[in-house]
């Protein structure tokens, strides 16, 4: 066979049948519905026996609190907003703040409902109470199972894996034993063992179990584990609202914790708060101290000298000299106080580089200069930023770098504004001096004895006014530190979670998704790869010739329908195949009908011999020729002999009116093949071939040619002379797309007329699309075949025609 030039082939646009799609797929709507029903079991069955996650949040409000000095002060800090979120994102991610919260929570036990389905804590719910003492080594990362044997005892036992254990390794551990177990037990006595010490507390009486369990955490896995649960984010952008939160079993106790870190945070920043105040209360502690000493020393000389001296008062005309001098010498006590504070303050920058937090506010020592208190305190605030940054990264963070800049540039101004307070404060001193000697010459008129009194009693008064002042700036700092409030804000706590995890609607929907799209992209793709014609749309899609008509598969155990069961629906299709041939070549006194088709198998001979049984029903003298001479059949089906038949008469073996032989049924006669020829393609190209036509053609009405596969022998195209009417068998999950091509070749070539399709062997369901009862005007959509093979094939055996596993599989669920 030559081969085919395929793009001639090329199928113009047709639009899409939507309804063939549908009819065809929709078929299979059990599948469908089973497959969802198994998806919707799958997903109840996992949401089952899997553990629930929630996502809990809570948010807090970080608020700026630097002065409008500083940032004009720190040039870089100009257009910011003086506020690094960053900083207190990783703090509250932090192991310090995590141990802090975790102090306030009992989380070191947890509780569990003894079951074998799934895991089931307790947390608050718990009827027992389990103290744990950490100083020793416990039993840690395995449960331990309690039975209540009484209102005072109990049993210890290893836990067990339950079943998400078993599959999930959640929890799971190796069976061993302990010294603690299967041993009976008080409750609030001390359980020791080897590895073990710990209480256990009855709290509810009125139980549901006897049976319960718990866990043991080791605190430092469990500041881990909380640590990096937290997730901390803005909650808007530009903000400076954090939004806190982690993922829990449990709703309750993941809120407990968020709250608990929450409260951890704002207390952290008390405490920072705390320190300045705390350092005030310390460095006066220390003068009131020293003073203090002195002044006990001074009033005990007065009292010695007043006892010895009989001395009850001094001169009231040197009164006003006196109170003069005890001002002039109280200021400049507290110049040489304020003195002190600078060239402390100035020795401890120097020294210090890189923490600021013990700088004593110059507001506690009295101090009033605002500028230079505000820049003390937005350095003991970035000291304190810093020092918070640093329990997280390293000091090579861009960040901390960033700080260290800004406290650099603080420190400079810092130094030159202590230089100008030094300068001022030193000639306010020079000042009170230069008037107090004035005053000193003014007392020494004073005689000895009340002179040498008043000196000590102005000392006493010395001592007396600046213990008071320091009594006075300790309880200012004390009130300072009580009145302390943290500078950021709780906006919301955590109450209510979110179910994260599984996402039950989201499961479910995905269930029926995919229990309709699995199965239905497997029938695309089955429908796709299978190379056979499976309805009437594809066989018109493939075919350039006219579908004439449409020959339904039957169960009969028998090839001649027509003839032995004429009421029947079978024959009722071939009957419609007969109307539908009287309208083609109806000029024609004596009609020749040749059958064709691609392969073997397709029934040629089985459409021929029913075809030819409804001809001769109808009255018409009907002659059915054998021309396969290679693979004779009609014989066979007839139940004659074969030995005389057209090859005998071509080779001139016997006569015409030898070989036409009559049937049992009425006005049917057949031409057998005949022996098979060594030459048959020859043979059929003899002259005489034509005459014995000429010679039917006046004795018959009807001439149906069985002929073979025009696809795979020659001859065939040399019969197609002498026929009126040629029918092209295609068979239903037979015929492959691919053998279509030659009749379109030779259809599109004009090398063949009046050709005509039947489709033969329709089942119906699964990949069948009728038509509503008809094709193009003739032949009914109805009837049944025989359900064996049509043929051995030829030049080599070909296998009978098997339905495959997979087709038996999809043609149960087919409507």
């Amino acid at each position: 066979m030559e081969n085919l030039d395929l793009s001639q082939f090329d199928e113009q646009e047709k639009p899409i049948d939507i309804k063939y799609y549908l009819i065809k797929y929709f078929r299979y709507w059990p599948l469908y519905l089973i497959c969802i029903i198994i998806g919707l079991i799958v997903v109840f069955l996992f949401h089952r026996y899997t553990m629930e996650k929630y996502e809990v949040k809570g948010s807090v409000m970080i608020k700026s609190n630097a002065s409008p000095e500083v940032r004009i002060l720190d040039r870089s800090n100009i257009f910011s907003g003086g506020e690094n979120l960053t900083n207190d994102i990783l703090l509250f991610s932090s192991k310090n703040l995590a141990t802090e919260a975790l102090q306030q929570l009992h989380f070191d036990v947890s509780y569990f409902a003894s079951t074998n389905i799934k895991e089931i804590e307790l947390y608050k719910n718990s009827p027992i109470k389990v103290e744990v003492d950490w100083e020793y080594p416990q039993i840690t990362n395995r449960k331990i199972r309690i039975n209540i044997l009484s209102d005072t005892t109990f049993r210890l036992l290893p836990g067990e894996n339950t079943l998400l254990d078993k599959f999930f390794m959640s929890n799971k551990y190796e069976e061993e034993e302990r010294d603690v177990f299967r041993k009976d037990w008080k409750f609030g006595e001390d359980v020791l063992g080897e590895d073990a010490k710990f209480k256990i507390f009855l709290l509810d009486n009125l139980r549901q179990y006897d049976t319960y369990e718990f866990l043991l955490h080791s605190p430092s896995a469990l500041i881990d584990s909380y640590s990096n649960a937290v997730q901390v984010r803005p909650l808007i952008d530009y903000g400076t609202v954090l939004e806190i939160s982690t993922v829990t079993k449990i709703v309750e106790k993941g809120s407990d914790y968020i709250n608990a870190l929450m409260d951890a945070f704002l207390e952290y920043d008390l405490k920072e708060k705390n320190r300045i105040s705390e350092n005030a209360l310390k460095f006066i502690e220390e003068q009131l101290y020293i003073v203090e000493d002195s002044l006990k020393s001074v009033e005990g000389r007065m009292q010695l000298f007043k006892v010895q001296n009989k001395m009850l008062d001094v001169n009231a005309e040197f009164g006003g000299v006196l109170n003069n001098i005890q001002v002039l010498e109280a200021n400049i006590q507290a110049i040489d106080f304020e003195l002190a504070y600078y060239k402390t303050l100035k020795s401890y920058l120097v020294n210090k580089t890189d923490s600021f937090e013990e700088i004593v506010a110059p507001s506690v020592i009295g101090i009033t200069d605002g500028l230079f208190n505000e820049m003390i305190k937005s350095l003991v605030d970035l000291s304190l930023e810093r020092r918070k940054l640093l329990s997280i990264v390293k000091d090579t963070h861009p960040d901390v770098e960033v700080l260290d800049q800004q406290i650099e540039r603080l420190k400079e101004n810092i130094f030159e504004n202590i230089q100008n307070l030094i300068s001022n404060t030193e000639s306010k001193k020079k000042e009170n001096q230069k008037k107090l000697i004035s005053f000193d010459k003014q007392f020494s008129n004073l005689p000895k004895a009340e002179s040498d009194y008043t000196n000590i009693l102005r000392e006493f008064k010395l001592r007396e006014n600046l213990y008071t002042y320091l009594l006075e700036k300790r309880a200012e700092a004390g009130i300072a530190k009580a009145s302390n409030v943290p500078d950021n804000s709780i906006v919301d706590y955590a109450k209510r979670g979110t179910l994260i995890y599984p996402k039950k609607t989201q499961n479910y929907t995905y269930a029926i998704g995919l229990g309709f799209f699995l199965p239905f992209g497997f029938l695309v793709l089955f429908h796709y790869l299978n190379n056979r014609v499976m309805d009437q749309i594809q066989l018109k899609n493939l075919l350039r010739i006219p579908l004439l008509g449409t020959i339904g598969y039957s169960d009969k155990n028998t090839n001649l329908l027509v003839a032995e069961h004429p009421r029947s629906l079978a024959s009722e299709s071939f009957r419609s195949l007969r109307s539908a041939l009287f309208y083609i070549a109806s000029e024609k006194k004596c009609k020749k009908i040749l059958v064709t088709s691609s392969i073997s198998g397709e029934g040629k001979t089985y459409i021929s011999l029913n075809l030819a049984s409804a001809m001769a029903l109808s009255g018409k003298k009907t002659c059915i020729i054998g021309l396969d001479l290679r693979k004779p059949k009609l014989s066979k089906y007839l139940g004659i002999s074969n030995k005389k038949g057209l090859s005998t008469f071509l080779v001139d073996k016997d006569s015409a009116d030898e070989i036409i032989l009559k049937t049992p049924y009425e006005n049917l006669y057949a031409v057998p093949s005949g022996a098979v020829p060594p030459n048959p393609a020859e043979l059929l190209l003899k002259d005489k071939m034509e005459g014995f036509l000429e010679k039917l053609e006046q004795q018959f009405d009807i001439i149906i040619m069985d002929c073979p596969p025009v696809g795979l022998v020659s001859e065939t195209m040399d019969l197609l002379r002498f026929s009126d009417v040629n029918l092209y068998i295609v068979r239903h999950d037979f015929t492959h797309k691919n053998h279509l091509l030659m009749i379109n070749d030779l259809y599109a070539n004009d090398q063949v007329r009046n050709f005509y399709a039947i489709f033969n062997g329709l089942k119906s369901g699964g990949d069948t699309y009728d038509f509503g009862g008809y094709n193009y005007g003739y032949g009914y959509n109805y009837s049944y075949m025989k359900k064996n093979s049509y043929g051995d094939g030829y030049y080599m055996e070909e296998g009978k025609f098997k339905t495959s596993w997979l087709e038996k599989i999809l043609a149960k669920f087919r409507a």
